[in-house]
């Protein structure tokens, strides 16, 4: 089932194209890691999805019902924390949670509030005021106020962006466990690729807004894979070629050329392919692996 559906979503500020006919799908009890550098529309599709914003263009679904007409009864079911959460330095976790417990239209018991600091592990400091925190225990204590409702899904933006080595462990450590032992669907960006791959089930890359590769993690980082880039004389064609073929989960359309992943011993068969289907090629050409073409992207700017 699709907890969340993007079709052809875009997102204009004026003459910047922000996201640009953006389409994913996220499945139940996925952690789904979102990745691109900064400024390539993370943020912005977070907020499209949070109904913070509104699209440009394009259709989003959550729990298979449209964010547009069902905003309210999708929202609550959803928890998510956009960057940094906004706290008050002198309350104490406890208080926190207690005050945002206060402003559920469903009740939050004394004994939720508890179980919430202890998964967060925050319990042992549920007394403290939130000025005495380090940067990584005020992220925790953002993605408890963000799981105090049980949501079914979790929605984070940069979560470990500016922490330490041991906050970034321990948010990493939490997001497994709300994925393995709770079976929450989660979606997390991140600019850095190191840390999607060691948390994500599936990945999807977004570049100057639009998406540049999408898949099971572990098919996108097999180094036996490559990204390859196809340019022909009529690309709309030779895309309905490969849509029509065994490589149609697999095709991306850009401005500079269709791209698809797929192992590097099969690119003498995908050139034969477009040969024999009478596809007048351009250039075909590997890109080596995701890491390398993840770092080239990020190396551009």
């Amino acid at each position: 089932m699709s907890v969340i559906k993007v079709q052809a979503v875009s997102k204009s500020f004026g003459a910047l194209k922000a996201v640009d006919r953006l389409s994913f799908e996220v499945e139940a009890g996925q952690v789904y890691g979102f990745l691109g550098q900064n400024g390539s529309g993370k943020s912005t599709t977070i907020r499209m999805l949070l109904s913070l914003i509104h699209p440009t263009e394009g259709q989003i679904e959550i729990f298979g019902k449209s964010l547009t007409d069902n905003r309210s009864a999708i929202l609550e079911q959803v928890g998510a924390v956009i960057e940094r959460p906004d706290l008050y330095p002198y309350l104490t976790a406890k208080e926190h949670l207690t005050l945002f417990a206060k402003l559920r239209k469903q009740p939050v018991t004394a004994a939720k509030i508890e179980a919430t600091l202890e998964q967060v592990g925050l319990l042992a400091r549920a007394n403290d005021k939130v000025q005495t925190y380090s940067l990584g225990m005020k992220q925790r204590l953002g993605i408890g106020i963000a799981l105090l409702h049980d949501p079914a899904l979790i929605i984070l933006d940069e979560p470990t962006n500016g922490l330490d080595p041991q906050g970034i462990a321990d948010i990493r450590k939490l997001i497994k466990t709300l994925s393995k032992e709770q079976g929450k669907t989660i979606l997390v960006s991140s600019h850095l690729l190191s840390e999607i791959e060691q948390i994500a089930t599936h990945i999807l890359i977004i570049h100057q807004g639009k998406k540049m590769a999408e898949g099971p993690t572990s098919t996108l980082l097999d180094p036996n894979k490559t990204i390859v880039q196809i340019k022909t004389l009529d690309d709309q064609a030779a895309k309905q070629k490969l849509m029509d073929s065994v490589y149609r989960t697999n095709v991306l359309d850009r401005s500079e050329g269709l791209y698809l992943t797929i192992p590097k011993l099969e690119i003498p068969a995908l050139n034969a392919f477009l040969v024999s289907s009478n596809i007048a090629l351009l250039s075909l050409e590997a890109k080596n692996s995701l890491e390398d073409y993840f770092l080239q992207l990020t190396s551009t700017y």
